[in-house]
């Protein structure tokens, strides 16, 4: 049995699928019927759906695996010092959910010992999905069916589209520091949340840049990228864990990846 499959076997794969199930049947569920909307103390919007998939999710994990723990977006933390630990954002974009946009997703990472060793990005309303498995090459899933995810070739910063959610995540020094990197880049275009790490995933974006995340938001992705020949890390270029400080670089090109680490470290 190889290393990744000892870290990573399949009976969690199956699992993460009947996870993203799960979230996706009760997103599908809700989507623009009108629900009720409150606001978190982080002014974080969140619905019943979000509840709704989280719950639905912990329950089938338990069920699987009472020995794992848990870390998500809506019930917190439990088991964490548990050797595999399962992290979920039900539905990320909630903003776009709640405005009938269909470009939000389910997102649902594994850690083993504290590692990413699977990831999945689930599109309830499009029907695709990514999965990453540490060792294996990463699967993209749609009406047509699987294949393998690959990230594409990029000469240079100057030839590289740059996907981020918004430019109002970049406060501070970061707001210079992300204005290096779009001025350097061939064009930069916002939204998407989670679909963007799956566009980079697929070969058709070279950079993915964010700031002020959770490790929900973001632990999902090092799986799939990697998986398909990219690189994920923090803007120090360090691999991505629970106590990173929320800001993720993705790039499919190791090049253009050491490029924007010099930009954004820049003065």
């Amino acid at each position: 049995m190889s290393t990744a499959e000892e870290t990573c076997p399949q009976e969690f794969v199956d699992l993460a699928g009947r996870l993203a199930e799960a979230a996706r049947a009760i997103a599908r569920q809700y989507f623009r019927q009108g629900l009720a909307i409150e606001d978190k103390p982080d002014e974080s919007p969140v619905t019943l759906a979000d509840r709704e998939a989280e719950a639905a999710m912990r329950k089938l994990i338990g069920a699987a695996f009472p020995g794992h723990g848990i870390f998500g977006e809506e019930f917190g933390v439990e088991n964490p010092e548990a050797e595999f630990v399962w992290v979920l954002d039900p539905i990320d974009g909630t903003k776009r959910f709640i405005t009938g946009n269909p470009l939000f997703g389910s997102l649902i990472a594994l850690l083993h010992k504290q590692k990413p060793v699977l990831g999945v990005i689930d599109m309830p309303i499009l029907e695709e999905r990514w999965l990453g498995v540490a060792g294996r090459p990463t699967t993209f899933t749609d009406r047509q069916g699987s294949r393998e995810a690959r990230v594409r070739p990029c000469p240079g910063l100057d030839q590289a589209t740059v996907l981020s959610t918004a430019p109002e995540m970049f406060q501070g020094a970061d707001g210079p520091a992300f204005q290096r990197l779009r001025q350097s880049a061939k064009l930069t275009l916002y939204g998407g949340d989670c679909f963007n790490y799956g566009l980079l995933a697929s070969g058709f974006a070279d950079i993915v840049i964010e700031a002020d995340l959770a490790p929900y938001d973001y632990l999902a992705h090092t799986a799939i990228i990697t998986g398909a020949g990219g690189i994920v890390t923090d803007w120090q270029g360090a691999a991505l864990n629970l106590k990173s400080d929320g800001r993720v670089l993705c790039a499919g090109n190791a090049a253009c990846h050491a490029d924007a680490i010099k930009l954004l470290a820049a003065t």
